[in-house]
């Protein structure tokens, strides 16, 4: 347990800078827990890249993982997870989505089949064939796609705290990109944190604030339209290409390890506050995807919210580590 805490204080003192610090949309002035490298890619006439680390075990098991993020974060957040599954042998591949973190901020038509194509092109280019998956909030709707287009190369369909377990097209009222766009144009230190602590966290500590300056620091910077921008492109991404329907169809084995204490709805702010109660809990949600997934296996945290690695290290990660092959 000291271990633990005592590496989430060394990450968190990582980004210990003030919020009214200016950051990067391609998060330069962010350090990385680990090496970071980078992959080019082209799309739509458009030559990008893409960042990742790759984390060797020192007593390698032979097996592999790679971690999907969700929309609000980048890489930065899985540093516990990384150290546990490195120490156990397992070689840890940490992309940053094209249009996240330290990755290329284009405009191009964001989807989750081309971002599971470039996942495959960059496990392609480190000679990895088969691996775990684990995907956080977008991350899970990500890892999903993947496991459904290669599930050849998924060993194992790990989802934390996944989004897209409900069809917010029939929730939340319509919001084009552009509207989007200017919604994310307003997004200050303030409005991330009231965010983060309605749907994130049952209950706010410090270390939590990391996350807060870094989703925050960006729109400081003179690039910030561009990266806000993307962040529009992406929730209709989000919001238009569903996964929920899909489930079923999967055919690796699956776990979900789900905070019942989430209430996450994308869009949310678009809400009544009673529909806000209706919807995007995870309580009844774990559950029933569970159902629908054969064989699947759910894995609960009790008065847990979204981050499950983050909230409650030690049950999360003794939980991933028994149920990663």
């Amino acid at each position: 347990m000291k271990k633990i805490v005592l590496l989430l204080l060394l990450s968190v003192s990582t980004f210990a800078f003030a919020q009214t610090d200016t950051l990067s949309i391609t998060l330069e002035n962010v350090k990385y827990p680990y090496p970071v490298s980078f992959i080019n890619l082209q799309t739509e006439g458009q030559d990008i890249r893409m960042a990742y680390m790759d984390v060797k075990a020192q007593n390698p098991n032979g097996k592999s993982i790679i971690l999907f993020h969700g929309k609000n974060f980048g890489g930065y957040y899985w540093t516990n997870v990384i150290k546990a599954l490195s120490d156990k042998g397992y070689r840890v591949i940490v992309p940053d989505q094209i249009g996240f973190g330290k990755s290329s901020k284009p405009f191009i038509h964001y989807s989750f089949h081309l971002l599971a194509r470039f996942n495959k092109q960059l496990l392609d280019s480190l000679g990895i064939s088969k691996t775990a998956v684990l995907g956080h909030s977008m991350g899970g709707m990500l890892a999903t796609r993947f496991a459904l287009m290669y599930p050849g190369v998924t060993s194992k369909l790990l989802l934390e705290n996944p989004i897209g377990l409900e069809d917010y097209r029939t929730i939340i009222p319509y919001s084009s990109t552009e509207d989007q766009y200017k919604t994310e144009l307003k997004t200050s230190a303030a409005s991330v944190k009231k965010y983060y602590e309605s749907s994130y966290f049952p209950e706010w500590k410090p270390e939590y604030d990391y996350l807060v300056q870094i989703a925050a620091g960006v729109t400081k910077s003179a690039d910030f339209p561009r990266y806000a921008k993307v962040a529009a492109m992406t929730f209709t991404m989000i919001f238009e290409q569903p996964v929920v329907y899909e489930f079923p169809l999967l055919k690796v084995p699956t776990v979900l390890f789900i905070g019942t204490a989430d209430k996450t709805i994308v869009g949310k702010g678009a809400l009544s506050k009673e529909d806000q109660q209706k919807y995007g809990q995870y309580i009844i949600l774990g559950k029933t995807i569970a159902a629908k997934i054969k064989g699947s296996k759910l894995i609960e945290f009790a008065n847990v919210g979204h981050i499950p690695h983050l909230q409650v290290p030690d049950a999360f990660l003794k939980a991933l580590i028994a149920n990663v092959d």
